[in-house]
């Protein structure tokens, strides 16, 4: 396998396309993923991540009046996933690494699975709060925070694992990515704060950035320079989605705590049907992209969600 940062050296300053997808939900087939990816290898992505998600709880009614708390994963799968992309396919997998559901043992013991199947390489998150719940709870012996996370892959990449203080390890040879908000973490008091937390990823090990999902490359283009400004040095992965439904428009700001350009708002509402939202969605992509490449960003990586047909129109226009 090639690391993520040799694939970006290796283009020799030419743009990579790359996508993000997402493990069906249980009971869905794997067919039906790997052949929604097909179409997009014509535009040989050199890796696809796979995100993993944490477990859910749900409530469920007793005969006797009390309440049942059930542990459920409704997207399992993305080792098994990232396997057979890494075999159909001949691409680098990208697993996401969480600290949400896992104990450091847990990490640890994930992270050599992905050794022996030959994946060197993972991007390295917090995750989201187990739902229904608001907040984040690390797990008991778990991490609160992704710069710890980044710091055990480090020590593994050293030879250091949790309990083998005294016995001679092989060292993992993970390339590490972690994510970072150009429009900043919801949950982060200011700026200062969030650029703060991604510096101490970057100095405990990071090899590289994704961003989150943004619409208005100026603040893609202030994020880079601030991190510049502050010696972080590593490839500034854009990630993008194309806007696909009107709804969207009100959606994506709240999920993912993001401004949409007033063009593009204006562009939107003058839709009459999500097929047009849909065209303006990939013409603004495009344009995102053209700009995004004449300014050096190294990879265009889209976050598919499980659709394909709208990235397939804009690598068409750009790869």
């Amino acid at each position: 396998m090639t690391k993520i940062t040799d694939h970006i050296k290796a283009a020799n300053g030419k743009p990579i396309f790359s996508i993000e997808v997402i493990p069906p939900i249980k009971g869905d087939t794997l067919k039906n993923l790997l052949d929604n990816i097909e179409p997009l290898m014509e535009f040989k992505p050199p890796f696809i991540d796979v995100t993993y998600h944490r477990e859910e709880y749900i409530e469920r009614p007793l005969p006797d009046g009390t309440i049942q708390k059930i542990v459920t994963r409704k997207r399992p799968g993305t080792v098994g996933i990232c396997s057979a992309i890494l075999h159909r396919f001949g691409v680098d997998p990208v697993p996401h690494v969480l600290c949400g559901g896992f104990s450091r043992d847990e990490t640890e013991d994930f992270l050599i699975d992905l050794q022996y199947i030959g994946i060197d390489n993972v991007l390295v998150l917090r995750g989201d709060p187990a739902k229904p719940f608001s907040t984040f709870k690390a797990k008991e012996n778990g991490y609160s925070y992704a710069s710890e996370l980044v710091a055990q892959v480090a020590d593994m990449n050293r030879g250091q694992y949790l309990h083998e203080e005294d016995t001679a390890m092989t060292p993992s040879d993970f390339c590490v990515g972690v994510a970072a908000y150009p429009e900043k973490h919801f949950e982060a008091l200011d700026h200062d704060i969030d650029f703060h937390h991604l510096k101490q990823k970057i100095d405990k090990g990071a090899d590289y950035i994704v961003t989150q999902m943004f619409f208005d490359n100026q603040k893609y283009f202030d994020f880079v320079d601030r991190c510049r400004q502050a010696d972080i040095t590593v490839p500034i992965i854009p990630g993008l989605k194309p806007l696909a439904t009107r709804k969207q428009l009100q959606i994506l700001p709240k999920l993912f705590h993001l401004e949409m350009p007033a063009d593009l708002i204006k562009a939107v509402e003058a839709c009459e049907n999500d097929q047009q939202a849909r065209q303006v969605g990939v013409e603004w992509g495009i344009q995102q992209c053209r700009e995004l490449i004449a300014a050096g960003a190294p990879v265009m990586h889209f976050y598919t969600m499980g659709k394909a047909d709208n990235v397939m129109k804009i690598a068409k226009a750009l790869f």
